[in-house]
């Protein structure tokens, strides 16, 4: 049985299941396994993690009354409300067609992204302007459809995670600065910090950013170091706004105070970087990386809207779901008829009525002929019921 409680409860002898908040925020490579020392449970309290989960089966329990069940509750209330909301229409060209599009875009940005970040490395300063019309290309493609750019930069290996991140959060802050009503330079610039913000990486050794494994004290405090670096080395560049350097270099900080570098709090943070800390996550915890198997897209949401309270600011993370849609581009989730299917793309009628692709029956179990169903049409008598996890039934990481 799995059971959330306080990290004042927890004692050798318990399994912890996974440990509640942003997995990137802490020095554990993996969140589940049997808490065997008392320095594991001290590093997971000085670490700033309030929650966890334990697996009472695997491991040792705790008294009654000490336990606080998950709020799923209040998670489905937030998305609800996201959902009523209205969101900002937009003509978009159906993701088939850019889909061709945009994985040209992908492909010359990776070039480009990677040239430009190990001639960083190597210290040659950076020029923004050189940057801008790989930004433009990115933004052309997330004006046409958002969903086709975004669900292509998803897929990236553990060699080009780095630089296929930064496209991807690039891609993300123009489709959140557009939801947000921001203006052309302001989007502009918005996906030039998404572009730039991990610019820092390039002075961490790559056997620690790649490291499968659990990181030592001394490792998790370099990669920790990553927004200064990434601030020293645009303050060398040229052309570098203002809005890139902030987003830089406060990209990890959250709204309670416990972010990094400067344990900055809600008011002092800007808006710019509120956004990039949005990005930034979903695309980290979507993305295979040597330590984690990337999240489905829609649990993905679902686990940022229960960190929002001290993580996100949350009309910021409003507007991103609002920008990807209550069930993102690729998220596997079961319909009212009993079946199962992919989400491939956004309909301008509701963010709960998404086109997907039905392949499975659940009552069958067995694989079935694909059907493309548009969810916003009044001729379809069917609805989505819940997320599905891939891992349950057997199958592959979802694209769409």
């Amino acid at each position: 049985m799995l059971k959330r409680i306080s990290v004042k409860h927890l004692r050798r002898g318990m399994f912890l299941h996974e440990i509640c908040g942003s997995w990137m925020e802490h020095p554990f490579w993996r969140s589940s396994f049997l808490l065997k020392n008392q320095k594991d449970i001290e590093r997971i309290i000085d670490f700033g993690i309030a929650e966890v989960w334990i697996d009472t089966a695997k491991g040792l329990d705790v008294p009654d009354g000490q336990t606080r069940c998950e709020s799923e509750k209040q998670v489905d209330k937030t998305l609800a409300a996201v959902a009523d909301a209205p969101a900002r229409q937009v003509e978009r060209v159906p993701i088939s067609e850019e889909l061709i599009r945009a994985a040209k875009i992908v492909s010359k940005s990776k070039q480009a992204i990677t040239s430009m970040f190990l001639e960083a490395r190597m210290g040659k300063a950076l020029d923004a302007e050189e940057a801008l019309p790989l930004v433009e290309d990115v933004a052309g493609s997330v004006i046409r459809n958002p969903g086709a750019i975004i669900s292509l930069v998803r897929i990236k290996n553990k060699d080009e995670y780095t630089y296929m991140h930064s496209v991807a959060v690039c891609a993300l802050m123009v489709a959140l600065a557009r939801q947000m009503g921001l203006s052309e330079a302001e989007t502009m610039d918005a996906g030039l910090a998404g572009l730039l913000h991990d610019v820092g990486k390039m002075m961490i050794p790559e056997k620690v950013l790649n490291k499968p494994g659990k990181l030592t004290d001394e490792e998790f405090t370099l990669i920790k170091s990553h927004p200064e670096e990434g601030q020293r080395i645009l303050l060398e560049g040229r052309n570098i706004s203002a809005v890139v350097h902030d987003v830089c270099l406060h990209h990890h900080e959250k709204i309670e105070g416990s972010g990094y570098p400067k344990s900055l709090r809600n008011e002092q943070i800007s808006v710019f970087a509120k956004m990039s800390a949005v990005c930034d996550v979903y695309d980290a915890i979507t993305s295979d990386r040597p330590y984690k198997k990337g999240w489905d897209p829609g649990e993905s949401l679902r686990k940022m809207a229960e960190w929002t309270a001290g993580h996100f600011d949350e009309v910021v993370f409003h507007a991103f779901v609002k920008s990807l849609g209550i069930y993102p581009i690729g998220s596997l989730v079961r319909l009212y008829s009993g079946r199962l299917g992919t989400v491939i793309d956004q309909t301008e009628k509701s963010l709960l009525t998404p086109m997907v692709r039905v392949f499975f029956s659940i009552k069958s179990n067995l694989h079935v002929p694909p059907e493309i169903i548009d969810l916003s049409l009044r001729s379809t008598n069917d609805k989505i019921v819940s997320y599905e996890d891939p891992a349950k039934w057997n199958l592959p990481a979802l694209t769409g």
